[in-house]
């Protein structure tokens, strides 16, 4: 099993007699779809954002005048560049062109809704914007390497510190999700949910066993995500329909961000990176 989990994290195909190890078929197998899944993952909140915007116009606008007393035009404003930048950046990221600046507008965006509707003040909200902002880092961490791979073939320095930091920052951002998640209370199974959590967060966080740890917390937070959100569940009038899926996209994001870490890998600034030079 040590041999396995180290194959993988340093993506070696080693095999283990006659049968190769399942983590290296995982990896091998699906390391050319992994990082449009992610990517579709990333952006889901955003495109599921834009659209409501579009259906919930009316709602949106009066809700933004009236916490703001900015009137009618400029609450439109808001609006239609919430729906804008949003579905426009989506398109950006899929299609995989000028994702620097896609990532930038969606930068622009999360800022902007967590003033506009008060987040600032709302800890657990704001933690899990800031980890939609982590899967955005490692999303813009990937395009600097694609445009690097274009140079194919040319010397190049290691990895640049820019890149390296990003992928730092995105890796520490996206474990505040698992924050909002500890439950403190004295039960056995919180207790043992809240040790493995933390564990796990701590792990991805160092980039340590990066990419099994990562795989862990993807799966068991789309286990919570289908379970405490489903809002498919809830009759499309009532206020807690919106409110589940909202919560479900967003989640899907950190999701989509913690594929790209399984995808990619932890990064320079990582122990797993560091284990390769000793």
């Amino acid at each position: 099993m040590g041999i396995c989990t180290q194959a993988w994290e340093e993506g070696t195909p080693v095999s283990l007699g006659f049968l190769p190890c399942r983590s290296v078929q995982f990896l091998r197998v699906t390391k050319q779809y992994l990082p449009h899944v992610a990517r579709l993952c990333l952006i889901s909140t955003f495109l599921e954002d834009g659209i409501r915007m579009w259906f919930q116009w009316s709602e949106q606008r009066d809700y933004i005048d009236t916490t703001w007393s900015c009137g009618y035009m400029l609450a439109s404003s808001f609006v239609f560049l919430n729906l804008l930048g949003q579905l426009t950046g989506c398109v950006l990221v899929l299609s995989r062109n000028f994702v620097q600046y896609a990532c930038f507008g969606l930068f622009g965006i999360i800022a902007l809704q967590t003033i506009a509707y008060s987040i600032l003040w709302d800890l657990k909200f704001l933690m899990r914007n800031l980890a939609l902002g982590g899967g955005l880092l490692l999303l813009l961490a990937e395009s600097r390497s694609e445009g690097k791979s274009m140079f194919a073939g040319v010397p190049t320095m290691r990895e640049s510190s820019p890149k390296q930091y990003m992928q730092l920052g995105g890796r520490v951002l996206l474990v505040l999700m698992f924050m909002t998640l500890l439950h403190f209370d004295a039960s056995f199974f919180s207790i043992v949910q809240n040790i493995v959590g933390t564990a796990l967060m701590i792990l991805v966080a160092i980039g340590f066993k990066t990419k099994l740890a990562a795989l862990t917390l993807v799966v068991w937070l789309f286990a919570i995500n289908v379970y405490f959100n489903a809002f498919w569940t809830i009759p499309v009038y009532k206020p807690m329909h919106d409110f589940l899926k909202y919560d479900f996209f967003q989640t899907m994001s950190v999701i989509g961000g913690l594929l790209l870490v399984v995808a990619l890998g932890p990064g320079g600034v990582s122990m797993d990176e560091k284990k390769k030079e000793w």
